[in-house]
C-alpha cells in the first residue's frame, strides 16, 4: 500500500501519532491471564495492596520504578520493560495536550533565536 503513496503522504504518515492509548497496565493484565493467576493472587505476593496494584492495571496510577520491579521478581519480565512502556505513555499523553504542546512550541522558537 505504500508504494501508492508519494513521499510527503509518507512523511505525513509517519509524523502521526496513533489514537489509541495503552496504559501498560492493560499489559500487564494480559501477562496475568496467560499465566492463569488473579489480580488479588499477584498483588499478594508482591506484598502490596490490592486497590493499588488494581489501579495500575486501569491505567488510573503509573507504574512506578518500585513497582515495575516487583512484577520482574514475580513475573521474572524485565522491569525496563515496564517502564519503557510507561514512559511511552506518559509522552504519548503529553503530545495530546494542545496548550503543552503549544507551549513546547513557544519555548523552542525562543531557542531558536540564540
Amino acid at each position: 500500500m505504500a508504494s501508492n503513496m508519494n513521499i510527503s503522504e509518507l512523511r505525513t504518515a509517519n509524523k502521526m501519532m496513533s489514537s489509541l492509548l495503552i496504559h501498560p497496565g492493560e499489559m500487564i493484565k494480559d501477562e496475568i491471564i496467560a499465566r492463569g493467576i488473579t489480580q488479588k493472587e499477584l498483588a499478594q505476593q508482591m506484598g502490596v495492596s490490592y486497590t493499588v496494584f488494581n489501579e495500575i492495571l486501569n491505567g488510573k496510577r503509573p507504574v512506578t520504578t518500585e513497582y515495575a520491579l516487583l512484577l520482574e521478581a514475580a513475573l521474572g519480565t524485565d522491569a525496563n520493560i515496564w517502564l519503557g512502556l510507561q514512559a511511552d505513555y506518559n509522552m504519548q499523553q503529553m503530545k495530546k495536550d494542545n496548550s503543552f504542546m503549544k507551549r513546547l512550541d513557544k519555548i523552542r522558537r525562543i531557542a531558536a533565536v540564540f
